[in-house]
């Protein structure tokens, strides 16, 4: 139900809901300005922890003052309700236009995303983290006018309290992976937010999918996505860098502040005009008038002008004339260096050595077959990517066609490397558009093997592996195809050794939300968010052999609330 007042405003309707209570446009009742009123909502107004959040978000918001932030105008308590007034943006969120666009032009994205990086770089100035930056927390008034609202997740750096306790906040799509860790999240994770959030407008998709948040997650931290010009053909190159090193894992790898990244946004848009205006120029100048024409046209400045009255000053036309005259009358004078050098002989003798000179200079030079070897072996040392199979192609290829005898046992296991990535890419966007299958079942549970490894599943990934390779290694004799997928489990086995099993970061999760649920258990007001916390847990991980200490120990917690339920 709508209420008719909240606070010194008339509330005229609701505009929207989130986690934290409802919207409404209200009026004030003395300067009749328009506001939106959040209010929290009452049950949780009854928990400190969400007042405690609530009181930070406009503790946030009072020391935020810019054009493309939505402004806080007062707060208060009505009826016992939490509220805040602030700025009334008519108009769409950012989600809304996407939804009704599918994509956006290169070009207008790349003007949203200055906009959001001048109100990043001024919360950023303040020492507040946004750290839930998404489409539907941006606001779009008149003229694309970008504003971002929404601090209730923010982290306050000069706060008392601060979200340490290793919980997740943020919109799984939009998530930087130090967030989706538990980590504590800085400007490099509102960055990698806004490159998701770039990404999602320019290619109509978000930069990871899933059935569940937390697969999304996992890929976050774990997963490759498709660069953005598979789907957008045009998309220049700079831009497509700028969203790729947004969103990389390592937040050192990104751009160091909003600052720079609006600069350099701003660089690609000058860059980008400049280059559109040079081709449009080059498509539409006229022709440079014919020198030639020129002088044998019979009609000259000159003439032109005697016979407008003027004095006779010589024009274009006739000082050309007068030119090539006397250029004339001095060859006809001769010398011995211009008799050499008109001669047919020495001109053809002239021309053949230039040519050869440069046909010789750039010949391409042999490369030595070690040379070969070393340029693949840089390429593979570098992360996996197109670059490896570009190695193949150029080095190692060449190098079994050329010597097999001498390469193949240096090059086979750098060709298993590659032949193992381009598995694990081969539920992606190519392996899609082709419709292809696995091209035997053997393949096909390598490639579930690697699946779960890129998710982040370990000892599942682990467990397929070993089993195929010993239902493998029972065939005798093998087939190429077996022979080949029995090589690849045997070097992934190898290479992937006990590391994975330790996960660490798995282990600080799932200690942190352990503690976090003993510590509810203790009072019967939050015993039932300690059952959700260990309920989850064994959901999660009771398949995972490797987990099996922390299931027992969230399973006996759900154990003792037992008796009081």
């Amino acid at each position: 139900m709508t209420p008719e007042r909240i606070g010194p405003y008339r509330i005229l309707e609701k505009i929207g809901s989130g986690g934290m209570g409802q919207v409404y446009l209200g009026e004030h009742d003395e300067t009749q300005a328009r506001a939106a009123i959040k209010v929290l909502s009452a049950s949780l107004a009854q928990e400190g922890g969400f007042v405690d959040r609530f009181n930070r978000e406009i503790d946030a918001m009072r020391k935020l003052d810019n054009p493309h932030i939505v402004k806080l105008f007062e707060s208060g308590m009505d009826g016992g309700n939490y509220y805040y007034a602030m700025e009334y943006v008519p108009g769409e969120t950012l989600m809304a236009m996407m939804r009704r666009e599918k994509r956006l032009p290169w070009q207008k994205a790349v003007e949203i995303a200055v906009q959001i990086c001048q109100a990043l770089k001024s919360a950023h100035d303040h020492g507040i983290i946004h750290r839930d930056l998404k489409p539907s927390n941006l606001l779009v008034a008149e003229n694309d006018f970008i504003k971002l609202t929404d601090f209730g997740v923010a982290q306050v750096f000069a706060s008392q309290r601060l979200t340490i306790t290793g919980g997740i906040i943020g919109t799984a799509e939009y998530m930087s992976p130090e967030q989706a860790e538990g980590k504590r999240a800085g400007k490099q994770s509102d960055l990698y937010s806004l490159g998701a959030v770039m990404y999602t407008m320019i290619t109509g998709r978000t930069p990871f999918s899933g059935s569940t948040a937390v697969e999304v997650i996992q890929k976050h931290r774990f997963g490759l996505f498709d660069r953005p010009s598979l789907f957008v053909d045009d998309l220049p190159k700079r831009v497509e860098e700028t969203i790729c090193r947004l969103l990389e894992k390592d937040p050192a790898k990104r751009f160091p502040d909003a600052l720079v990244l609006l600069r350099h946004l701003e660089q690609i848009v000058r860059h980008e005009e400049f280059a559109e205006k040079g081709a449009t120029k080059a498509n539409t100048s006229p022709s440079a008038p014919d020198a030639v024409t020129m002088v044998v046209s019979g009609s000259s400045a000159a003439d032109e002008s005697a016979a407008d009255g003027r004095p006779g000053i010589p024009g274009p036309a006739t000082l050309m004339q007068g030119l090539m005259r006397a250029e004339l009358e001095e060859l006809n004078r001769g010398h011995w260096l211009s008799s050499l050098f008109n001669s047919l002989a020495v001109q053809l003798t002239l021309l053949t050595l230039v040519v050869g000179g440069g046909v010789w200079w750039f010949w391409p030079r042999p490369v030595s077959q070690q040379a070969l070897f070393d340029k693949g072996v840089a390429a593979m040392e570098q992360q996996a990517g197109p670059g490896w199979i570009q190695a193949r192609r150029e080095s190692f290829d060449k190098l079994l066609a050329n010597d097999p005898e001498t390469w193949r046992e240096q090059v086979e296991p750098y060709l298993n490397q590659i032949k193992l990535y381009e598995l694990g890419r081969s539920s992606g966007v190519n392996r899609r558009k082709k419709g292809a299958a696995p091209e035997s079942e053997s393949e096909r549970l390598l490639q579930l093997a690697l699946h779960y490894r890129q998710i982040g599943d370990y000892t599942r990934a682990q467990r397929i592996l070993n089993s195929l390779h010993q239902v493998l290694a029972g065939i005798e004799p093998r087939d190429a195809e077996q022979q080949r997928i029995f090589d690849l489990s045997a070097q992934s086995l190898k290479e992937w050794g006990e590391s994975d099993a330790e996960q660490p970061d798995r282990n600080r999760l799932v200690e942190a939300a352990l503690a976090r649920a003993d510590e509810l258990a203790q009072d019967p007001a939050t015993a039932e968010q300690a059952r959700a916390i260990w309920s989850s847990l064994v959901e999660l991980y009771g398949y995972d052999s490797s987990a099996a200490g922390y299931v027992e120990r969230a399973r006996s917690g759900l154990a003792r609330l037992a008796p009081n339920e």
